[in-house]
């Protein structure tokens, strides 16, 4: 239920802020309007005029880009780009929120099990978010079933634990590879409807070439970018998960080293 929470916010985020920018657009469009009809004077025919080129904002030259490389292509691209940009968001706080001091987690189940046994140590680990304190709870579970059922418990549990941090990479990865391939399958259809209208045309018009290229080619740089963007993202959630697994086996070698020597007090 919190993933499909923060799925959803995340998506009311991105949604929201592409609204207010094509809001901010149509104002400051609007703006430019007025502001050229009251700074509107005379100017004199003898004196010589020099216009510069507008530049355009970059929202609008990426409106432009998405119009010019295809609407249905386009389109499909932007949605790899913000199903993935979710799902990596949502990997994000989940990974951050189940990283743990693992030496402070030690130092409090070790007190735990000098000053009140088991028990305290238990209560520990309940009240301690993160999957390591979770694979605490489940060794001291079989605490009386002896440190072999310990281990075992350790090691299955982990492996849970280890799924869960791993959920929904897989989807970043499905992401990472269609971009790319909406991308390269819009270029390939762009570029037979460009020989299309030449063989249409009956010559081959450089002007009608180029732009047949260039539309075709859009969809490519749309998809390789949202490839470059959403493969960062994965690696630095692949680096997290490993991180946080290394702490995991570590801080399990270092409990059952602390519940045998608990034992043979």
């Amino acid at each position: 239920m919190k993933k499909i929470f923060m799925f959803l916010a995340v998506m009311g985020l991105m949604t929201f802020t592409a609204q207010y920018a094509s809001a901010q657009d149509g104002d400051s469009l609007a703006t430019a309007d007025s502001s050229e009809l009251v700074a509107f004077e005379p100017v004199d025919a003898a004196a010589p005029v020099e216009e510069a080129p507008a530049e355009a904002p970059m929202h609008q030259e990426i409106k432009r880009l998405f119009i010019e490389g295809g609407a249905g292509f386009m389109a499909t691209i932007i949605a790899c780009l913000v199903f993935g940009l979710a799902v990596a968001i949502e990997r994000i706080i989940y990974l951050n929120l189940a990283s743990t001091n693992t030496e402070k987690l030690l130092k409090k189940v070790e007190d735990a099990l000098n000053n009140g046994g088991v028990e305290a140590a238990k209560d520990v680990c309940r009240n301690t978010r993160g999957p390591v304190a979770s694979i605490f709870y489940q060794g001291l579970l079989r605490y009386d079933k002896g440190v072999e059922e310990v281990e075992k418990s350790i090691t299955s549990y982990g492996s849970v634990q280890m799924g869960q941090l791993e959920g929904g990479l897989s989807w970043v990865t499905l992401f990472i590879a269609i971009a790319p391939m909406l991308g390269f399958m819009g270029t390939v259809i762009g570029m037979i409807q460009a020989f299309d209208e030449i063989q249409r045309a009956g010559d081959i018009s450089p002007t009608l070439v180029a732009g047949g290229m260039k539309v075709a080619l859009i969809t490519t740089v749309g998809g390789l970018i949202v490839a470059i963007i959403l493969q960062i993202l994965y690696n630095y959630l692949i680096a997290k998960v490993d991180g946080i697994v290394l702490s995991m086996e570590d801080a399990s070698i270092s409990l059952v080293d602390m519940i045998v020597k608990y034992q043979n007090k």
